[in-house]
């Protein structure tokens, strides 16, 4: 590897690599960049001295940072590996299952290794691909990974680059495909020495996390850009999940997120198997998954909190805060035929009118849907899933409408078998000072929406991150065994029958009453009737005369009538006409 480096703002940039002896001066290049006239093994440790600082920083490109985020950066040759998933053409987002998982706490060990060794499991549950949250480098040991500030490498503790390689590897060989995690609207508060090389943050302009990528700055797009290329042609990655675009401001002419999309689909082209790009936003606004040639931004799909907050208000009857809108059972109504609730409509929580409808044109699929996630489940004041709230009635109500809603279902790691162990809000700052302030920020926050703090774990606590870490040996017992045998019969159905796939938004109808606690989705020839009650309901059967899945035995059709025991759900279907 020839060091060369993008560093505008230095007057002299010397090259830091203690093999080769004593520091040597870089030469200046076109557009702010320097380089080095001399080839570095992979291995070998570098880093860059600006202006006679005496102290090295790491490679903003680096792909390898062995002690940490304030150390040396080392040579990795991505091209070493050798891949044995040439059988593997790549997946389509649509028709997949995507299942969220955290390194850290997946399994004990909380390493790349590890997880792979766990995958035989997620081939049983019949998922399709993995979403890994954030790997990238970031200061401490333990975190979410939202907090990275070495874009370009895998964190350490997880194995680093060749570990994450032999992952991928081991997914594609067992058929499962793999999405990053990617954070690019913000970087973390401790090890981000990027503005000491250059413009690579507006100081003057800020988002929830901290000051706002420079987006004006042509150099800064090409390092996002670079680096989605990087996890899909280096590491044969198969999608990004991209981070709250929300907090992207672009002024230029054609947004970012545009330019990712063009460059990933010639990728794409280039490599002959399919590339995703998934948005994270909360901005209700299809633009996003609308065609480029129809003035959209052309990513392949984007996430839909509406369905998850009208879920989980129908399971859990809590309204505090942005549930305030979803309270009636007519939000996952609405949720669940038209993609978005807030579609221009008044929202409490924000104070204004948010969202844009989605032309049903557009396919259903290209939403991605689910009743828990990292956020939903660890911006809890205790970190609490689901299932430390619902009885099994309503785990099983939330299984079934999460695998067969009309959109891309995702779980999260330990929801398939209802997880006892909570996910929790965790760092590692060794900064004392940053983890009293994350500390202290946490409480405060929880306080300012009416949450008890007291039920705040120190986030900083080890055994805050421990505790949060699954329990595989509870996986396969009592009410855990029930819930992932039943995980396990959905996504079965879901990709045995078409209807299930079927992405036609015109073809979705749905009803509820709201004072007797049910709910019905039509999907085709079959339809999902959901009893949220404590009390047995009996409905018209509308034409179906087969119960194909029920969460209850004693769920039955009788004199076209459906009878639903409490909190149960069931599908049924139309065996003719």
């Amino acid at each position: 590897m020839i060091p060369e480096v993008w560093a505008p703002r230095a007057a002299a940039v010397a090259l830091r690599a203690p093999s080769r002896g004593d520091d040597l001066a870089m030469e200046p290049r076109d557009g702010g960049w320097w380089r080095a006239d001399v080839e570095l093994e992979p291995g070998e440790e570098y880093g860059f001295v600006l202006d006679d600082a005496g102290t090295a920083r790491p490679d903003p490109r680096s792909r390898r940072q062995p002690r940490g985020v304030h150390d040396l950066s080392a040579v990795f040759d991505p091209g070493a590996h050798a891949w044995r998933d040439d059988a593997w053409t790549g997946r389509q987002l649509a028709g997949g299952l995507v299942y969220e998982l955290h390194l850290g706490t997946f399994t004990p060990e909380g390493t790349l290794d590890a997880a792979a060794e766990r995958l035989g499991h997620l081939v049983d549950l019949g998922v399709d691909f993995v979403e890994l949250l954030p790997v990238n480098g970031f200061n401490g040991v333990h975190n979410w990974g939202y907090d990275g500030v070495l874009w370009y490498t895998v964190h350490e503790a997880y194995g680093g680059p060749a570990a994450y390689q032999r992952f991928v590897d081991a997914c594609h060989r067992a058929g499962i495909g793999v999405i990053q995690d990617v954070v690019y609207n913000h970087l973390g508060p401790s090890g981000n020495y990027l503005p000491e090389f250059g413009p690579y943050l507006r100081d003057a302009e800020a988002n929830t996390w901290g000051s706002s990528i420079d987006l004006d700055e042509s150099e800064v797009r090409r390092y996002i850009t670079e680096n989605a290329l990087m996890w899909l042609r280096d590491h044969h990655v198969d999608g990004l999940r991209l981070d709250a675009v929300h907090a992207l401001s672009d002024n230029r002419p054609v947004h970012i997120l545009q330019e990712l999309a063009e460059a990933v689909d010639a990728l794409s082209a280039h490599l002959g198997r399919p590339l995703s790009l998934i948005a994270e936003s909360d901005m209700n606004d299809a633009r996003l998954i609308t065609a480029r040639e129809a003035d959209g931004y052309g990513l392949t799909a984007q996430w839909s909190d509406d369905y998850h907050h009208a879920l989980h208000v129908a399971l859990t009857g809590e309204t505090t805060g942005y549930y305030a809108d979803f309270a009636p059972l007519g939000a996952l109504v609405k949720a669940s035929t038209r993609g978005f609730f807030h579609d221009g409509t008044w929202s409490s929580f924000r104070g204004r009118n948010h969202g844009h409808p989605i032309d049903p044109r557009i396919p259903a699929w290209r939403l991605v849907t689910f009743s828990q996630d990292h956020d939903q489940i660890g911006n809890r004041a205790a970190g609490d899933r689901l299932s430390q709230s619902l009885d099994e009635g309503g785990l099983a109500i939330a299984a079934v409408l999460t695998v067969l809603s009309p959109f891309t279902p995702m779980l999260f790691m330990g929801e398939e078998w209802a997880a006892s162990t909570p996910w929790q809000f965790f760092t590692s700052h060794p900064e004392p000072e940053l983890g009293e302030a994350t500390a202290r920020g946490r409480k405060a926050e929880f306080a300012r929406m009416g949450w008890d703090e007291t039920l705040v774990p120190d986030p900083q606590d080890p055994e805050t991150f421990r505790r949060s870490k699954l329990r595989w040996d509870e996986k396969d017992d009592g009410v855990h065994g029930r819930i992932l045998g039943l995980y396990r019969e959905l996504i079965a159905l879901r990709r045995a029958r078409p209807e299930f796939g079927d992405p036609d938004f015109r073809a979705l109808q749905a009803s509820a009453d709201e004072g007797r606690k049910w709910f019905r989705l039509r999907r085709g020839r079959s339809e999902i009737v959901v009893n949220f009650a404590i009390d047995a309901a009996r409905l018209p059967a509308d034409g179906a005369d087969e119960v194909i899945l029920a969460t209850r035995a004693d769920a039955a059709i009788r004199g076209g009538e459906l009878s639903l025991p409490p909190r149960s759900a069931v599908v049924v279907t139309r065996t003719a006409g």
